[in-house]
This record gives structure tokens, C-alpha cells and sequence, in this order.
């Protein structure tokens, strides 16, 4: 994991990669400004990319994917994640609260 002093960014999809806690399984799909849904079983980061690793490959037979931060819209988280574990995040809230 990239410490938060190298993760030091205006982007927010950058910090959330940099900071994944170990908590949250590296696993989910990225869906892309441009409408592509990337899943994904691990990731890597350097700078300002992104490095995703597919479990199988897609239909032109590549298994990793290299994105630009920029060009992120989304993450979707696949596993079942209690709420309160994204605190680790930094999100806040009441969590379990409904109205």
C-alpha cells in the first residue's frame, strides 16, 4: 500500500485506491467514464495509473487493464462488505440507521 503522504492527490478514485484497507477485498469493477465495466480480482498503482487484473481475459484476450485515474467514473464493491467496514475509508455516517 501506498502511504498517504505519496498518495497525496485532488483525485479521488487516486486516494481510494492508494488507501484500499486490507479490511475490503481488492476485488470489484471499475466502470469508466467512457461506460466500460472492468472487473477486477487485484490492482496495482503507480502515480497516476491504475493496473487492474482480470480473473479471466476479456473478449480480445487480455488479462490486465491499465487506466488512468482521471479516467474513472466509478467503483463497485462485488463482496457482501458490512457498511461500518468502509469507515476504514474515511467515510462517516450512522451506519445501521434508517429512517
Amino acid at each position: 500500500m501506498i502511504s498517504p503522504v505519496q498518495a497525496s492527490t485532488s483525485n479521488p478514485m487516486q486516494k481510494l485506491f492508494a488507501e484500499w484497507p486490507v479490511s475490503i477485498p481488492r476485488k470489484g469493477i471499475v466502470v469508466t467514464v467512457h461506460g466500460e465495466t472492468v472487473q477486477f480480482v487485484e490492482f496495482m498503482i503507480t502515480g497516476e495509473l491504475l493496473l487492474l487484473e482480470r480473473q479471466t481475459p476479456d473478449v480480445a484476450g487480455a488479462r490486465r487493464v491499465i487506466l488512468d485515474f482521471n479516467n474513472i467514473a466509478s467503483t463497485k464493491i462485488l463482496d457482501a462488505v458490512e457498511m461500518s467496514r468502509f469507515t476504514a475509508f474515511g467515510f462517516r455516517g450512522s451506519v445501521g440507521v434508517r429512517s
